[in-house]
């Protein structure tokens, strides 16, 4: 066999293969031979039937057949022979295979680009120093209240006014028919201001009593992120059942205990909180660091980067994408986006995904930093922590798991890389912008 490498690119390689005539012709004669054992050809018994006659009716089939095999027996041995590794799989067209004839194909192929050694002492970074502020404290704590608040059915005989939490029926028609996506639904809970349907939606409940009944015109917007009900209008049929009220509770150790048996008195909630809220500035510190590593790392290592690994990261991003949409109860076609969109979207944020691993692992390579027992056994306590299951568990896990366990110690070999690059940094700890200084994180009491 004759191999020829062909470099397209810094990591886009041909492989010229040439399989000779003579291999052809015993990869043809050994399956012709297999064939005529099972072969049921009509005018002849089991294993008669003469080469030519199969050559006439399954010959393309069998061509068809060798070339497959020859092409992938060849790859792997041309791949052993030029010592090339490969990102991905190789891509053939394949050519016509002719009997008497050598087999001559391409094979493309991509490899990781070589990177040169990175320096990466000395960078100059700036840490946030984010601290949580009693606002943001008071914020969170009257989100707790809220989600703690008791409904209750008012005894008045009044109208429904904005802010009331009200008990409804309701039906959605397109053009004077029933629509799907809006069909009946009864005993629908809404808190009136809040728009989960629609801000003329609510408007038109203000001012009905219990047991009204009234037609409710709403016009959706062409951006709604339901694409049924986008740009069009719908004529709701709305039936006022009952009108409650929203019970405050205290912001008092009442409160603290209602919220989860470890918490004995309000200071043990806001110090959880507290502590939520500061892990999470904490982690958006560390992220803001990593970023400016980053920058400073692309800047000094300009490679190409394998199609392959693009189109791997892709596909992660989409699947995770797909599983926090099915998390939501939601479909892409829902928001109007496609597969084709969220890949194009993606796309450079892929790209440079790719562009910081193959940094980092030049870096652990360069560095020949290694897993110590302790770091492993560090990491999987740590993971245990975030998803609240037993270490034990998780070690059992990945003992099972051969690949899962590469891909985690990869992630904690990446972290050690850019806690590598921290130590050898020079930091300037700073105050926050003011814009930002009072933001507030997502983060409750409650986890």
């Amino acid at each position: 066999m004759k191999v020829t490498v062909e470099d397209l690119s810094s990591v886009k390689k041909a492989l010229h293969i040439e399989v000779p005539a003579e291999k052809v012709s015993e990869k043809l004669d050994e399956v012709y031979r297999n064939l005529k054992k099972t072969a049921k050809v009509k005018g002849f018994r089991p294993g008669k039937a003469p080469r030519s006659v199969l050559e006439r009716i399954y010959g393309k089939d069998v061509k068809n057949d060798v070339a497959a095999q020859l092409i992938q027996s060849s790859v792997m041995d041309a791949l052993r022979e030029t010592e090339l590794e490969i990102v991905g799989s190789p891509k053939v067209d394949p050519p016509e295979l002719k009997a008497t004839e050598p087999y001559k194909f391409e094979a493309h192929v991509e490899i990781n680009p070589r990177i040169e050694d990175i320096n990466f002492k000395g960078f100059k970074l700036k840490k946030t120093l984010y601290r949580v502020s009693d606002e943001e404290l008071d914020v969170q704590l009257k989100m707790i209240q809220k989600n703690m608040a008791k409904r209750e059915k008012i005894q008045e005989e009044r109208p429904a006014r904005m802010d009331d939490v009200v008990l409804l029926d309701y039906e959605g028609f397109l053009d004077g028919k029933p629509y799907e996506p809006t069909a009946r639904t009864e005993n629908y809970v809404l808190k009136l201001g809040e728009a989960s349907i629609h801000p003329q939606f609510d408007q038109g409940v203000v001012g009905m009593a219990v047991g009204d009944t009234k037609q409710i015109r709403v016009t959706f917007d062409n951006d709604h992120p339901n694409s049924q009900l986008a740009g069009r209008t719908i004529d709701f049929e709305v039936t006022l059942r009952e009108i409650r009220k929203e019970v405050l509770p205290e912001i008092d150790d009442e409160l603290a205990r209602s919220v989860g048996e470890r918490f004995e008195t309000l200071e043990d909630l806001k110090e959880q909180i507290r502590r939520n809220l500061q892990s999470g500035y904490d982690k958006r510190a560390e992220q803001e660091l990593n970023e400016q590593i980053f920058s400073q790392l692309l800047a000094q290592a300009d490679f190409e980067v394998p199609e392959a690994l693009v189109e791997m990261e892709l596909e992660h991003i989409i699947r995770d994408a797909e599983r926090s949409f099915q998390y939501h109860n939601m479909t892409f076609d829902q928001v109007g986006l496609t597969i084709e969109k969220l890949r194009e979207k993606y796309r450079d944020t892929a790209i440079k995904q790719v562009r910081r691993q193959l940094i980092l692992n030049k870096i652990i390579e360069q560095e020949k930093l290694e897993l110590t027992e302790d770091q492993l056994d560090k990491g999987f306590q740590e993971m245990a922590d975030t998803y609240n299951q037993p270490v034990d568990e998780i070690k059992n896990y990945y003992t099972n798991n051969q690949n899962g366990l590469n891909a985690f110690k990869q992630i904690l070999l990446e972290k050690e890389a850019i806690k590598l690059i921290i130590d050898n940094s020079e930091i300037e700890e700073v105050e926050p912008e003011p814009e930002n200084a009072t933001e507030t994180e997502s983060n409750s009491g409650q986890e």
